[in-house]
């Protein structure tokens, strides 16, 4: 058994800190917002009220924070977490933020001899009480072998991406190209319903065609198509839109300071702030499909 702290307890991360109870761990939990601290407790944590009490005794600590500056703020600024660690104790942030932020935090953690690693996730909040997510790690390959051995707890796929900051370029690429594929499955689908069609009959001609992808098969924006996805609950749960702007953002920074060229990537940056500002910032990225609606 080992002593985890588990520090950001909200739809991904409070789910993620009951997965490595249920595999035996001791989880000593924290979050800003009580109500967090106190669903955690009943799922079998230790209630903590500070960062301090969190990180007492922690052989591994885990993060999962909203922001680049929220994360920045606890290694590096007022949360000074990493004065509060023990010597030895492994540091890993789950959160989606900026690539320099973890290459930033990674020097300084490395010059009080503390390991840390970014370890980004994908597979969403279903993904997150299921244990199914994907890890993308960046950082030094003994301390994301270390890292497995936690992470496997909470997820069935641990990548090593390279070097620090690789977990977050990864992760944002990624959602980059599933902001593009949803927005295109979705203008898709609604021109087929314009022009007459059954939305799942389109659907499963396409899935069966060259058009097939991930929002298509397991996420299908549109309507009473597919059961237990946000399209069929109003758009409710999920992964929020405002959520999906921000690592939008983040690959627009990335490609701004590489020089990239992210033509798809801008416009789906540009559709995704539409919607957003439409009313939809707390619905699921998946009711884009509400932007090509007719009515």
């Amino acid at each position: 058994m080992t002593t985890i702290a588990f520090l950001g307890l909200g739809q991904m991360g409070g789910p993620m800190a009951l997965n490595l109870v249920k595999a035996g761990h001791a989880v000593r939990a924290y979050d800003l917002v009580p109500a967090a601290v106190q669903k955690a407790k009943e799922g079998g944590c230790t209630a903590c009220a500070t960062v301090a009490d969190a990180v007492q005794g922690a052989q591994v600590v885990v993060t999962m924070l909203p922001t680049t500056q929220a994360m920045e703020d606890l290694y590096l600024g007022a949360g000074d977490l990493l004065a509060l660690v023990a010597p030895g104790t492994l540091l890993i942030d789950s959160s989606t933020v900026a690539p320099q932020a973890p290459r930033k935090v990674a020097e300084a953690a490395g010059a009080k001899g503390l390991a840390f690693i970014d370890a980004p996730v994908s597979g969403g909040v279903a993904g997150a009480a299921a244990g199914t997510l994907t890890f993308i790690c960046g950082g030094d390959a003994a301390d994301v072998e270390r890292a497995r051995a936690v992470l496997s707890h909470m997820g069935k796929n641990v990548f090593h991406a390279g070097g620090h900051g690789a977990g977050q370029v990864a992760k944002i690429c990624n959602n980059m190209l599933l902001a593009i594929h949803m927005a295109g499955t979705a203008e898709a689908l609604q021109l087929g319903v314009d022009n007459g069609l059954d939305p799942k009959t389109l659907s499963e001609i396409m899935l069966k065609s060259s058009g097939r992808n991930w929002s298509l098969e397991l996420y299908n924006p549109y309507p009473g198509v597919m059961d237990n996805v946000p399209a069929s609950r109003a758009y409710e749960g999920g992964f929020k839109t405002r959520l999906m702007n921000k690592d939008l953002s983040l690959a627009m920074e990335a490609a701004q300071a590489s020089g990239s060229a992210t033509p798809l990537g801008a416009l789906a940056r540009s559709l995704y702030a539409l919607h957003g500002r439409g009313g939809a910032e707390d619905l699921d990225f998946s009711s884009i499909q509400q932007l090509f609606a007719r009515d």
